[in-house]
C-alpha cells in the first residue's frame, strides 16, 4: 500500500485492545500497516503497556482499568518489572484453580467473574476514553475486546469491532456454545450449557446492557456483552477452521484468515538445540512450547510440561512467561520470559499451545500441527476445533499422562501426510494476507466516514 498525506486522506485511527498479549499484538500488527500507510495510530491501551507501543511509532494515550493500589509499596521492585497486561495476569493467578473444572462448571466460577471484571474495567475507564477521544478526534475507532466500551461507539468516529477470540463468540444456531469446547458434530449438551450460561450471566448482562444505554449506546442483544458495528466487523480465524457453513454471517462481517504482526525481531535458534533439519524415527523434532502470557503464570503446569518434554529426544523452545525465574529448563531446551513468536514459529516442527486464538491462528498461518492444552475462555473451543478437524491433538490439561503427551508429539511429528497438508494450508493462508486485508477495511471505513475517496494500493 502506498503512503498517504493529510492532503490526500491520512486518517487518525484509535485502537482499544483488551489488556492481554493476544488482542494487543493483533492490533499492533494492523496498526503498523496503517502507520506505514501514512496514518496516525493512537493506542488507548491499558496503563501497563506504557513504553511498549511508542517504539513502533504509535501514540500512547493509556487508560487505567481500576483505581491504583493505594496500599502498594512504592519501593517494591521486580526483576522483570510490571508485565504488560499485569491487570489480567494477577486476575488469572487468583482464579487458576478453576481451570481444572469442566467448562460448564466454569461458567459460574470463572466466566461470569471474568465478564464482571471486564465490565468493571469498562465502567472505570469510560470517562478516560471520552477525554482521549476528544483529544485525538479519531476518524475511526477499533475495539478488540469482549465487552463494550460505549465511549468508543457513541462519538463522531466510525467504529470497527474486532473479534480475536474464537468466532463462536459470534453466536448463532447450528454451532456449539462459546466457551464450551463441545464438538460441532454432537449437539446433545448444547442446550444445557446455554441454560447454565443464562442462569449465571443473565443478571450481569441486564445490568451491563442498561449501563451501556445510560452512556448513549444501544442495548445489547441477548447473551451478548459486545456491540457489533453497523459499518464493519472483523474476526480473526482461518477459513480452514471456520464455522460459516453452519452459521453464515451478514455482509458487515469480514474474516481475516490470519493477522501476523511484522514487528517481531528475528530469532536465531541457539546452537545447542539447532540440529540439522529433518525428522526420522530416531531424530527429535524442534518444538515450540507456549501457554500464552496468562497460562504461563501457572508455574506448576509449566514445570510439569518442561519435565516431561525434558526427558524426550526432542528439542524445545520455551516461552517461559512472567514467572520465568521460577522455572527450571532441561538440557534439551532454551527459553526466555518472552519470545518473538512470529519469527520462532516458522522454524519449528510442532507447537504445544494453550489454544489462544492468536497462537492457534499463527500456527495455522505457518502450517504447524499442534498439541493443545486449553486453560480457559475460548481456548477450549479452539482446541476442540483443531482436534476435530485433524490439525492437532487436544489433551486434558490437568490430567494428561506423560505417555499421552509424548505419544501425541511423536504421532504428529511422524505423520508426514499431515505435515505436508499443514504446510500447504499455511502457504494458502499466507497468500490471503489477512493483515493487509484487515488494515484496508479499517482504512476504507474511516475514509467513507469522512467522505474521502478510497486510496489506491
Amino acid at each position: 500500500m502506498r503512503r498517504v498525506s493529510p492532503d490526500d486522506g491520512a486518517l487518525t485511527v484509535l485502537f482499544m485492545p483488551e489488556s492481554a498479549y493476544g488482542p494487543t499484538n493483533q492490533c499492533i500488527g494492523l496498526g503498523k500497516v496503517l502507520l506505514d500507510r501514512g496514518h496516525t495510530v493512537v493506542f488507548a491501551a491499558e496503563r501497563s503497556w506504557a513504553g511498549r507501543l511508542a517504539p513502533y511509532g504509535f501514540v500512547e494515550d493509556l487508560v487505567d482499568l481500576a483505581p491504583p493500589n493505594v496500599n502498594a509499596d512504592p519501593d517494591a521492585s521486580s526483576d522483570i518489572g510490571e508485565a504488560a497486561g499485569q491487570f489480567w495476569i494477577d486476575f488469572i493467578n487468583e482464579t487458576a484453580p478453576e481451570f481444572a473444572k469442566p467448562t460448564r462448571d466454569q461458567l459460574a466460577t470463572f466466566v461470569q467473574p471474568t465478564y464482571q471484571a471486564l465490565i468493571d474495567g469498562a465502567k472505570y475507564c469510560e470517562p478516560q476514553l471520552r477525554v482521549i477521544i476528544a483529544r485525538h478526534r479519531p476518524d475511526v475507532v477499533v475495539e478488540d475486546n469482549v465487552v463494550s466500551f460505549p465511549a468508543l461507539m457513541t462519538g463522531d468516529a466510525a467504529f470497527v469491532r474486532i473479534v480475536s477470540c474464537n468466532p463462536l463468540e459470534i453466536r448463532g444456531d447450528g454451532i456449539p456454545p462459546v466457551f464450551s469446547g463441545y464438538p460441532a458434530a454432537d449437539a446433545s449438551a448444547w442446550a444445557d450449557f446455554l441454560e447454565q450460561f443464562d442462569r449465571t450471566h443473565e443478571q450481569t448482562w441486564k445490568e451491563f446492557s442498561a449501563w451501556c444505554q445510560e452512556q448513549g449506546a444501544p442495548g445489547l442483544p441477548p447473551r451478548e456483552f459486545m456491540h457489533t458495528s453497523p459499518q464493519a466487523n472483523l474476526y480473526l480465524y482461518p477459513r480452514e477452521l471456520d464455522y460459516t457453513d453452519a452459521r453464515p454471517l451478514d455482509g458487515t462481517w469480514h474474516r481475516i484468515d490470519s493477522s501476523v504482526r511484522e514487528t517481531d525481531e528475528p530469532y536465531v535458534v541457539p546452537p545447542s538445540i539447532a540440529e540439522e533439519p529433518g525428522i526420522s524415527a530416531d531424530d527429535g523434532g524442534l518444538i515450540y512450547l507456549s501457554l500464552g502470557s496468562l497460562g504461563s503464570a501457572d508455574v506448576g503446569l509449566m514445570q510439569r510440561l518442561i519435565d516431561v518434554l525434558g526427558a524426550s529426544r526432542h528439542r524445545v523452545i520455551v516461552s517461559m512467561g512472567p514467572r520465568a525465574d521460577e522455572l527450571r529448563l532441561a538440557s534439551n531446551m532454551t527459553g526466555a520470559p518472552t519470545l518473538p513468536q512470529t519469527t520462532v514459529m516458522p522454524q519449528v516442527d510442532l507447537v504445544i499451545t494453550h489454544g489462544g486464538n492468536n497462537t492457534t491462528t499463527e500456527a495455522m498461518h505457518f502450517g504447524k500441527p499442534m498439541v493443545l492444552l486449553p486453560l480457559f475462555w475460548d481456548q477450549y473451543d479452539n482446541a476442540q476445533r483443531v482436534h476435530e478437524l485433524g490439525y492437532g491433538v487436544r489433551l486434558a490439561t490437568y490430567s494428561f499422562t506423560d505417555r499421552e503427551l509424548l505419544d501425541a508429539v511423536d504421532r504428529l511429528l511422524a505423520d508426514t501426510g499431515l505435515r505436508d497438508r499443514m504446510a500447504a494450508i499455511g502457504a494458502d493462508i499466507r497468500a490471503r494476507d489477512g493483515l493487509r486485508k484487515g488494515a484496508e477495511i479499517i482504512e476504507r471505513v474511516g475514509l467513507a466516514r469522512r467522505g474521502t475517496p478510497e486510496i489506491p494500493a
